[in-house]
């Protein structure tokens, strides 16, 4: 089956779906469930004749705009939206960047359950949303500061406790800028950051500097290094994954490198939960 065939069999699938009732068309003479052809082109602003050609798997390829339009006519999801721009043009859509309201009660506990590896999930524009408690105890409380203020950048260039933890805080601030641009870039959320970096600009000559050099970097995996204040220097192992079904947010995770960084981490863990006790 070609790919024309494939993208008309899903746009009836999904036009089959949709009530038209609920969307203010009559239901009288109905043969089919779902929306006609012309109901759809109608809420598509296209003609009537070329959307049943496009179902016919004879319509020709349409304009990214034009699949767009199908896509809300059709009340598609994102991921149904990317599907139909890859069947239709072998590519998926223009990044539509969204601000990222929260995670769910089970990303927060995919956190949890890691309870000696410091982990928390990112948004694309490095805002921190959640966190586990080995985070808080290793790489800063996030809980402690406003939520302008779990910024991974902001704290980099703005937070000296975060600057003394680092072995090599240039080295450290250097990748994430770079880092950063390119996830912003990704996400198609370069508006969106414009007011923060402006601002981080004026507070830092640093950030501008390495601002301005305009380097790019992939966050991926690799070691690092912090200067604990009770637990001495910790070597830790970091990953980054995608989180399947919520492009706006990454999972980034800290294995202690050691089994020595591993129990000192869960020292700092268990002394914590012990303080928190009644």
């Amino acid at each position: 089956m070609t790919s024309e065939n494939l993208l008309g069999t899903y746009l009836k699938d999904r036009r089959a779906k949709l009530d038209p009732a609920a969307l203010g068309f009559a239901l009288t003479r109905r043969r089919t469930p779902g929306l006609r052809r012309e109901e759809v082109a109608q809420r598509a602003n296209v003609s009537a004749t070329w959307y049943t050609w496009l179902e016919q798997g004879r319509g020709g390829a349409p304009s990214p705009d034009v699949l767009d339009r199908i896509a809300r006519a059709l009340m598609l999801t994102e991921i149904e939206r990317e599907h139909i721009f890859l069947l239709a043009l072998g590519r998926g859509p223009e990044v539509r960047y969204q601000a990222v309201q929260g995670v769910t009660p089970r990303l927060q506990r995919v956190l949890d359950v890691l309870t000696f590896s410091p982990a928390f999930i990112k948004t694309p524009t490095w805002d921190v949303v959640a966190w586990n408690s080995a985070a808080a105890m290793v790489l800063g409380d996030y809980g402690s500061v406003e939520p302008e203020q779990r910024n991974i950048l902001r704290r980099i260039f703005c937070d000296p406790r975060m600057r003394d933890k680092q072995l090599d805080w240039e080295s450290v601030a250097r990748f994430a800028v770079g880092a950063f641009r390119a996830d912003v870039a990704r996400a198609g959320a370069a508006k969106n950051v414009q007011a923060l970096v402006d601002e981080l600009c004026g507070l830092s000559p640093e950030f501008e500097t390495m601002w301005r050099d305009n380097d790019v970097r992939t966050h991926g995996e690799g070691i690092k290094y912090l200067r604990h204040p009770s637990a001495g220097l910790l070597a830790l192992e970091y990953s980054a994954f995608a989180v399947d079904g919520r492009s706006d947010l990454s999972l980034v995770i800290y294995n202690p490198a050691t089994p020595e960084d591993g129990k000192r981490i869960a020292a700092l863990v268990e002394a914590s939960g012990k303080q928190a006790a009644p």
